[in-house]
């Protein structure tokens, strides 16, 4: 920053408009850097890279002795609706990695991440230097949460990669037989499995937002990560309670399985749109609570 805008800072007239734009940049690129150097986050990440090296292995021994899984075959009907397809075409395993991880373990990766957003910063005493630069509490806010963002779509490409690299050693590859039971080319494959891991990041912006509101309200990274995992686990039971059902498909959780239809030809859009359309409703939600509480909070530390 030059003298003059320094001098401007001081006197309360804030940052010429390109330095506050290159110091909100900055921040967002340390925040990205301090994320994802974090042992939690790269714990988290590597979890959820070996769930689809867990699932490929067990699918493979399960049908070592030329049967396959999933109904009909030697896996029941247990698993998720592509299980069957994985020994015919390992790009399956993409799609099944996702919906095994989608119901618990990604969004609980994001509840922690977020949930330590902003708390994490007041229990550590970082959070009151934070806001001494020109920023601004709105700006830090909307880094914290751009943030968490970036760790929604990393998490679900690791997942994603990591599912293809498996599936590409223990499966052959090639045209995929679609939901509907047409046949697509492979690279068209590719390129749904690309757009699902996209739909799956973008089902999961309910889920930080509301991590990042409860993030607000305490001065304890580990009260808030536990407090919005609590919250998850919760909506999930409530979304499997058929005596609820009125209240379900308001539930940011209701419609996380939707991606399936993008499997589909034609692609059924009906629930991918209500899933995108209420995750953007609980992102206004619950990003306005979070921005209402940050703006008038006492920050002592």
């Amino acid at each position: 920053m030059s003298r003059a805008d320094t001098t401007a800072v001081r006197e309360g007239a804030g940052p010429a408009p390109r330095a506050r734009v290159l110091w909100t940049f900055g921040l967002l690129r340390n925040e990205l850097l301090t994320t994802f150097r974090r042992w939690r986050t790269l714990a988290l990440l590597a979890v959820l890279a070996a769930v689809p090296v867990l699932v490929g292995i067990a699918v493979k021994i399960e049908t070592g002795d030329g049967s396959s899984a999933g109904p009909g075959g030697g896996g029941g009907g247990g698993g998720p609706a592509f299980i069957a397809q994985i020994t015919n075409n390992g790009l399956f395993l993409v799609f099944t990695a996702l919906a095994a991880t989608l119901p618990f373990f990604l969004p609980m990766a994001i509840g922690v991440v977020a949930g330590d957003a902003i708390a994490g910063e007041s229990a550590a005493g970082t959070l009151r230097y934070l806001l001494v630069a020109p920023a601004g509490r709105s700006r830090l806010l909307l880094t914290k949460y751009a943030t968490v963002m970036a760790f929604c779509l990393a998490a679900t490409l690791v997942v994603a990669v990591s599912a293809l690299a498996v599936g590409a050693l223990l499966f052959p590859l090639g045209d995929l037989t679609t939901i509907s039971g047409t046949t697509i080319s492979f690279t068209d494959g590719l390129l749904r499995a690309l757009l699902i891991a996209l739909v799956v990041a973008a089902s999961l912006t309910g889920v930080a937002a509301l991590g990042l509101f409860v993030s607000t309200l305490t001065g304890s990274g580990i009260a808030a990560m536990a407090t919005t995992v609590g919250l998850l686990i919760t909506v999930q039971i409530l979304d499997q309670i058929p005596q609820l059902h009125t209240i379900q498909p308001y539930l940011f959780s209701h419609y996380w399985l939707s991606f399936a239809d993008l499997m589909r030809e034609p692609v059924y859009w009906d629930e991918l749109v209500r899933n995108l359309g209420l995750q953007a409703l609980y992102a206004a939600v619950f990003g306005s609570a979070a921005w209402a509480r940050f703006t008038t909070k006492d920050i002592t530390s």
